[in-house]
């Protein structure tokens, strides 16, 4: 005959549901022994009756079991309220963050020239003066760079002197200012006439004399 399935419900009639509690109950603690032997667990099985008699079950020491479920449901609770605490605190970092960066993404609007139409006289002024110091930071840092530019031209042009002068050395030549400057004296000297100066009225031709 197939057993019916039992209805998770009070059993109203008062021996039928002894004896149900004597069957399972005796059930329970053969599981309970099992699951010790077994799985080498440390258990602890409590049961008060309808009635309120106790029967219990232990695979070591009832109270040292008892004692360790107390301590661990207490490092739960610890661990839980840290857990929650922590979890506040990240949820207010985050709305703090949140807030702050609208309040970036607002202020970088108004840099850029939107989002204008509610700000005072005041607030423009304080803009236009935080864009001044920006302006002048900006151009101090472009000035800045030039300079280091022209130094590091400076610093090449000094170094190609040099090699220059070190393979004028090698090859015996002389510097190229000098060089330059000599060659021009000798141009303009050989462009010079021999001339002489005479005052007075000019001498009259002799004819030349005829041959007889």
């Amino acid at each position: 005959m197939v057993r019916g399935k039992t209805q998770m419900k009070r059993i109203e009639n008062a021996t039928s549901r002894q004896v149900t509690f004597s069957k399972r109950r005796n059930g329970l603690l053969k599981k309970a022994f099992e699951l010790s032997v077994l799985c080498d667990a440390e258990v602890a099985l409590i049961i008060f009756s309808p009635r309120g008699k106790l029967c219990e079950f232990s695979s070591s020491s009832m109270n040292k079991t008892i004692d360790r479920y107390q301590m661990k449901n207490m490092d739960l609770g610890i661990g839980n309220k840290v857990v929650k605490e922590d979890m506040q605190h990240m949820k207010g970092d985050t709305s703090s963050m949140a807030k702050k960066i609208e309040l970036l993404e607002i202020s970088k609007r108004k840099l850029l020239g939107d989002g204008l139409e509610p700000c005072s006289i005041d607030e423009l002024r304080q803009l236009e003066n935080q864009l001044d110091r920006s302006l002048s930071k900006i151009r101090a840092r472009k000035y800045q760079l030039f300079r280091d530019q022209i130094e590091k031209l400076k610093q090449e042009e000094r170094k190609l002197l040099e090699e220059n002068k070190k393979l004028q050395d090698k090859c015996g030549m002389q510097p190229l200012c000098l060089s330059s400057k000599r060659h021009a004296l000798e141009q303009s000297q050989s462009m010079e006439v021999e001339t002489q100066l005479f005052i007075g009225p000019p001498e009259p031709r002799t004819p030349p004399k005829s041959l007889t």
